[in-house]
């Protein structure tokens, strides 16, 4: 069964591969200097609660940078912070 493709969810898929390759791209960049001047690992950018959790989600949203919010996760969209383990901690990475 061939089933023909809209165009724009084909346009949209080479625009995301497009927009990866040039994020890959920089920070294979910015790991280069990184090392070049003494930082060979980088913090990790996932809460410390966060980390291992399934429930990540990490994304930041708006148009503007000033706006720009960061959705941490579908529980607690802010992060858990630092009150010790999350209650809705659950393994998967």
């Amino acid at each position: 069964m061939h089933t023909t493709q809209d165009p724009f969810q084909k346009a949209n898929y080479f625009f995301r591969k497009a927009d990866y390759v040039k994020w890959h791209r920089q920070q294979s960049k910015q790991q280069i200097l990184r090392s070049q001047v003494g930082f060979i690992e980088t913090a990790p950018s996932r809460p410390k609660a966060c980390q291992g959790c399934a429930h990540y989600h990490g994304v930041a949203y708006g148009t503007a940078y000033e706006s720009r919010r960061m959705l941490i996760c579908g529980f607690h969209p802010y992060g858990w912070g630092n009150q010790g383990t999350c209650p809705d901690w659950e393994g998967g990475f």
